[in-house]
């Protein structure tokens, strides 16, 4: 057997789980409501935090959870791309948020860091990491876009140059409805399989993403959180809400790995808007504000490139 030290899973829960006391606390302050807690077990190992909003001043809908679950053989989605390690005990934890403001000027965000850990007697762990955060607005505006992707580069830029761009295109090409040919929001960052240069630089990366969740996002939501608006963006707001209900329950990753994995399907699916519609083949009128979302907002781009030409 390895003398290699196991993973420590004890510092990975101590930072998971102050990382999502800290950015409950920034969210009630910006809304002015409490978080509800739901604390709750998995009869198949583990269990979790679920930290939820419904209807509050300011977000319509908002979890920010925790889980830490544990199993005895890492299901298929979890294996389709690591096949070596099919029938490995495992145990994954981490903090996954989505956010839907009441205003459509406010975009819709998403954040998730986590770790994998799978184990086998007689052999080292194989830990991995992933996360990631990505925005999704309604009414686009290029200056918060910036401030979103510069955020997540200077996040990243201590680990290497490289790491924000290939994070960034590795979010665009994820967060995209290949069934209608487009991409959910305007991106960010997002990483998965994380195992190179050792466990200490990987939790390090992890860590900086997380951490810069909040200064990405909520200085976006105080520039728009008053910025009037009517029924019509009610409405088309509903609209493409329905494609992130749709990218959630088709391709996300996360989502298919905690159904399969027999999580809570309450937490699983609390990522879901609370007010969606869908409309027989759509298209906004040109010259409209809702077009421009699609001709600008959904076109994946060098954003940061924006402000380096100021």
């Amino acid at each position: 057997m390895s003398d290699t030290p196991t993973i420590p899973t004890d510092r990975l829960k101590t930072y998971f789980t102050s990382l999502q006391s800290c950015i409950v606390e920034a969210l009630e302050a910006f809304d002015g409501q409490p978080f509800r807690t739901d604390a709750w077990q998995r009869p198949e190992g583990g269990g979790g935090i679920s930290r939820l909003i419904e209807e509050g001043n300011f977000f319509e809908r908002g979890g920010v959870n925790f889980s830490h679950v544990t199993g005895q053989s890492l299901p298929a989605s979890a294996t389709a791309v690591r096949p070596h390690l099919a029938g490995r005990a495992w145990e994954a934890m981490g903090v996954s948020l989505v956010l839907h403001p009441r205003n459509p000027y406010c975009p819709t965000a998403h954040m998730n860091v986590r770790c994998f850990v799978a184990s086998k007697p007689g052999e080292d762990d194989v830990f991995w990491f992933g996360g990631g955060m990505d925005m999704t607005p309604y009414y686009g505006q290029h200056d918060d876009v910036v401030h979103f992707h510069q955020t997540c580069k200077d996040a990243l830029t201590p680990f290497g140059d490289e790491v924000y761009p290939k994070y960034k295109k590795w979010c665009d090409e994820y967060f995209f409805l290949k069934h209608r040919n487009e991409a959910r929001g305007v991106g960010g960052v997002f990483f998965d399989d994380l195992n190179e240069g050792g466990f200490e630089r990987c939790f390090s990366l992890t860590q900086a993403v997380g951490n810069a969740f909040t200064q990405a996002y909520l200085p976006v939501l105080a520039q728009r959180r008053d910025t009037p608006y009517g029924e019509r963006e009610r409405d088309f707001q509903a609209y493409r809400r329905g494609r992130y209900v749709e990218f959630n329950l088709v391709w996300d990753r996360g989502t298919l790995f905690g159904l399969q994995s027999g999580g809570r399907t309450e937490s699983i699916l609390m990522s879901l808007p609370p007010i969606v519609k869908w409309r027989y083949d759509w298209t906004p009128e040109a010259g409209t504000p809702e077009a421009a979302l699609y001709e600008v907002f959904l076109k994946p781009q060098d954003w940061v490139a924006a402000l380096r030409s100021q």
